[in-house]
């Protein structure tokens, strides 16, 4: 054997090493990011429960949600973090390399309680992402990581926090890869957020901090003429999705424009959901909205359902109270999708499935997360309606997204670089 076939092996040997050295490293960390971030998600997943059944106890502390906007502008301002941008500073982070202050997980905690306990129309997931990319990269710190390492432990933390508070490993994993950069997967990331993910659910489930999974009640054949009204119901989520981005982002806006002080926009935001509740007359489109969204698959709902939700998430959300604006949205997309299925008198509870998802789909520019989703929440009865219509509310739901931060890296429409944010 020449001394150049010795090289060649030695070489080869120092690679594999070292690539197995990566790989127990990445084992070794997934495992403690999905072991904090799962503990961290449980207990902010009891937390919230406990927060929703106190106010549902107690409906009088809606009044006091002008005070709970105020506390949250506050907390922020102590910690010196007046311009946190939430979730979108989480993407940021990994594309851009922006900083990801440790506070944010504590931050985005406590404040989403507030929120949750006054009534403030918020989801929760978000606030996940925001506590787990946080935890990810604080765990990545303290190790000395690089940042393109760091960029990893931010995607392994959001993906353990997700499973954890929503209970859908599988998408869960995928979603902190794909939601970065549309068209573009971050593999690098992929075994580290399975791990994490898979962690963070065993320790929910472990806790008893599991989520209601939903059951289709009648999910006719899947023929051509059912795929055409199935379509059709995915292009109008596609244009929902646009509104409920646009509204969202307009509302913060128009706060901003009209208030200037953080304090003012706070107590005028509560003020104003506090008006529509009472418009209303009860608080159906307050917190999360879980109990409309089990409704809805069963084949009730009110027609105005969706649109008044979409209006106090973005009363709540643009005057700076903190949450998430997923579950807003799988609840907008569940109430129009089985008013649409009763309207044309089409399984009501596959369309309100099928809407919730394609609706997460078109805000969020996920199709394989939000395929995903489909089937840890409904089961693989409905499969060709959902694989049909997500794919449609992707592509016409065009380059909007509840994130700004988010990067269209390919075109939607031809195979082309273009690496544009949402709108």
């Amino acid at each position: 054997m020449n001394q150049i076939t010795k090289e060649l092996i030695k070489h080869k040997a120092e690679h594999n090493f070292n690539r197995l050295i990566v790989s127990i490293k990445w084992v070794i960390f997934s495992i403690v990011v999905g072991i904090v971030a799962g503990l961290c998600g449980t207990a902010f997943y009891f937390c919230l429960s406990v927060a929703t059944d106190f106010r549902m106890k107690y409906p009088w502390l809606l009044y006091f949600l002008p005070l709970g906007g105020v506390a949250i502008v506050f907390l922020y301002h102590i910690f010196k973090d007046d311009n946190d941008t939430g979730t979108n500073l989480v993407i940021s982070a990994i594309h851009s390399d922006d900083k990801l202050p440790f506070q944010m997980a504590p931050l985005i905690f406590i404040s989403t309680l507030i929120t949750h306990l006054f009534g403030g129309s918020a989801g929760r997931e978000g606030a996940a992402l925001q506590m787990g990319g946080s935890i990810g990269n604080s765990i990545g710190h303290v190790f000395r990581f690089d940042e393109k390492d760091k960029h990893v432990m931010i995607m392994c933390g959001m993906s353990a926090a997700f499973s954890a508070l929503f209970g859908t490993p599988m998408a869960a994993a995928i979603f902190s890869m794909e939601m970065i950069s549309v068209g573009v997967m971050y593999y690098i990331a992929l075994v580290p957020c399975v791990i994490s993910s898979l962690i963070a659910h065993g320790i929910a489930v472990y806790f008893n901090a599991t989520n209601k999974f939903f059951i289709i009640n009648d999910i006719p054949d899947f023929t051509i003429f059912n795929s055409i009204k199935i379509s059709i119901l995915a292009i109008l989520c596609a244009l929902v999705s646009i509104l409920l981005c646009v509204a969202l982002h307009s509302s913060e806006w128009a706060y901003k424009k009209y208030f200037k002080n953080r304090y003012i926009r706070a107590f005028v935001g509560g003020c104003l959901v506090i008006v529509a509740t009472l418009l209303v007359g009860n608080q159906t489109y307050n917190g999360t909205g879980i109990n409309i969204i089990q409704s809805s698959i069963d084949g009730s709902v009110r027609p105005e359902a969706f649109i008044l939700k979409i209006i106090f998430t973005a009363l709540t959300l643009g005057a700076g109270y903190k949450g998430g604006e997923i579950v807003p949205s799988f609840f907008v997309g569940a109430t129009f999708g089985c008013l649409f299925g009763n309207i044309i008198g089409f399984s009501p509870s596959l369309c309100a499935a099928v809407g919730m998802t394609s609706l997460f789909c078109g805000v969020t520019n996920c199709p394989i997360t939000s395929l995903l989703i489909s089937f840890e929440l409904f089961g693989y009865d409905g499969m060709p309606y959902f694989l049909l219509a997500i794919p449609f509310s992707y592509m016409l739901s065009g380059y909007f997204g509840l994130y700004r931060s988010q990067r269209i890296v390919y075109s939607k429409y031809k195979t082309n670089y273009i690496n544009k944010s949402t709108h």
